[in-house]
């Protein structure tokens, strides 16, 4: 990494937000941005689009938009959540895969419309007000409106990859009788405001605005979004001014690609335990002994990596693991030392050191704690699949139930851009270029490269690059929708787990059903439906074909 490179993050200024908006709201007496003495000041025009980079936190793992607070991770087969109660959040993930039919214009945990067709509200809002009433420069106006309009585009673009084409709206005129557009000129709105964004947003900002988005930053985004558009060059071209710009670069551990300030991170959003705002995936996610460490009843470990996935890392040489022996009982040792550093920095396993204790994940156990699955409502801390998930988790952090968590939530980095250009090379039948980015993901944790490959082999080879090293990032369910592969792979099958016990070094294991039922996924649901309170408000919006 070059020394001069300056890492730009999102930070979310709660206090800002906080003192900010107060004064915001006692200077203008309605929701709308419509008081022309707020227009006077950029002041207040920073304080009301500061609130725009909080979507990066509403649509993140840590936040409770993408999967109703849980990890859409769940809906494959990588992650397991333990609780079966209906009506708890993890209770509702595993009914979600194991009932898709349920899935209706009422009742969707995927349903984001109305959060953010209110968020694209406010920038439009925000947009009409400032042009209208604000004395403000024209280069001032310019750089509000590039940052706004990516926001917009980024509220699209979560609207575009759950229904396809949506309702469009670019102005504060909010009508009760439209339709919807086509999903090519939904993508069309998302590519000309992220081309808006980049084209007038500087590559660097003072240290007074460090942290705003830039040019890069966009590409960045757009890289991803145009891969959604099955738009290949555009994606390619995007990625292409991002790895050329030389102001990223990636981090030699894997482990610290997704922590705070890294060279890696692209886009991120810092947290602060003690001011706010603050998340809680540790509560949610740590192993059963990091609770009873806190001083409280049995909670945490909602969800936990599935033997599918352990069984997807390549051992540290490259080479195929044969897992057969563990698929059933057995006092032979896994092969977990074996596996690529990934892994490690991924999974918590029995025997795996965490928080200076060696990991004992069985019936019994005082760090981790097994149960099979329906064995209790409620997992309270325990683990269906023997496993716990080690990243994006905070080792330092003593106490998960006192004090919330602050670890950074990494929203897009330099690696998933490298991965994206690796497809969209490969759709442009560049075979070599895509390897060779794929092949740059895998050197960093001393994995042989990738050669000879091309159509099914290498698009298999992205698909295991983009699970791996993309693991619990929000990613995968997403990957699998738009490749149209989810009815296949994802239909009639169960996830796994080992079955711990005994204790140290006398273990015996056992491969066991976690799903104790077959999930399914409907192709219908490629298109989520369009919720009733739209289609009761809108007299002019028709519902998609597959829900009528």
């Amino acid at each position: 990494m070059k020394s001069n490179i300056i890492r730009i993050t999102i930070v979310l200024f709660a206090t800002l937000f906080l003192a900010g908006c107060n004064d915001f709201l006692k200077t203008s007496p309605t929701d709308r941005v419509s008081d022309q003495l707020v227009w006077q000041n950029t002041k207040y025009a920073d304080l009301y689009i500061n609130n725009f980079y909080a979507y990066f936190d509403r649509y993140g793992v840590f936040g409770n938009d993408q999967f109703s607070g849980n990890m859409t991770e769940g809906l494959t087969n990588t992650l397991k959540y333990g609780s079966y109660q209906p009506g708890s959040k993890a209770g509702d993930s595993n009914n979600y895969v194991f009932y898709p039919e349920r899935i209706s214009t009422s009742q969707n945990l995927l349903n984001v419309w109305n959060s953010t067709y209110e968020r694209i509200r406010r920038i439009n809002e925000f947009l009409e007000s400032m042009y209208r009433l604000s004395n403000f420069t024209v280069e001032q106006k310019t750089l509000y409106e590039a940052q706004a309009r990516f926001f917009r585009a980024y509220c699209y673009f979560q609207l575009a990859k759950r229904h396809g084409g949506v309702i469009l709206y670019t102005d504060i005129n909010f009508q009760k009788s439209k339709n919807r557009s086509s999903a090519e000129e939904t993508w069309n709105l998302i590519s000309s405001d992220l081309d808006f964004a980049a084209d007038n947003l500087p590559e660097e900002w003072d240290a007074q605005n460090a942290g705003r988005l830039t040019k890069t930053m966009v590409w960045a985004f757009k890289s991803r979004a145009m891969l959604y558009a099955e738009r290949w060059q555009d994606a390619k071209d995007a990625a292409d001014k991002v790895i050329s710009s030389g102001k990223y670069s990636l981090e030699a551990e894997y482990a610290d690609a997704w922590k705070g300030s890294n060279a890696e991170a692209i886009i991120q959003v810092l947290y602060n335990q003690v001011s706010g705002p603050n998340h809680i995936f540790d509560k949610s996610y740590c192993p059963y002994g990091d609770y009873l460490a806190s001083g409280a009843d049995e909670n945490g470990g909602c969800a936990g990596p599935t033997q599918e996935m352990v069984e997807a890392y390549e051992a540290a040489d490259g080479s195929v693991v044969d897992w057969s022996p563990w698929h059933q009982k057995t006092t032979q040792t896994p092969p977990y030392d074996r596996l690529e550093p990934r892994f490690h920095a991924t999974v918590l396993y029995n025997g795996a050191t965490w928080k200076g204790a060696v990991m004992d994940i069985t019936p019994t156990g005082e760090h981790g704690r097994y149960m099979d699955y329906r064995a209790d409502n409620y997992a309270k801390g325990r683990t269906v699949t023997g496993y716990y998930l080690r990243k994006l988790m905070d080792e330092t952090k003593k106490n998960v139930v006192q004090y919330p968590s602050q670890q950074t939530w990494v929203e897009l980095r330099l690696a998933e851009v490298y991965l994206n250009r690796a497809e969209a090379e490969f759709r442009l039948q560049n075979n070599g270029a895509a390897l060779a980015d794929l092949n740059v993901i895998r050197a960093r944790v001393n994995l042989p490269a990738r050669t000879g490959l091309a159509g099914d082999a290498l698009f298999n080879a992205i698909r295991h690059e983009r699970m791996i090293e993309l693991a619990y990032e929000g990613h995968l369910f997403w990957d699998m929708r738009r490749w149209r592969l989810a009815d296949k792979e994802y239909n009639n099958y169960r996830v796994h787990g080992l079955r711990i016990t005994g204790t140290a070094p006398d273990y015996t294991y056992e491969y066991v059903d976690a799903d104790l039922q077959d999930r399914k996924f409907l192709a219908k649901t490629y298109v989520l439906p369009i919720p009733d309170s739209e289609i009761t408000t809108n007299t002019g919006v028709e519902q998609y074909d597959e829900w009528k």
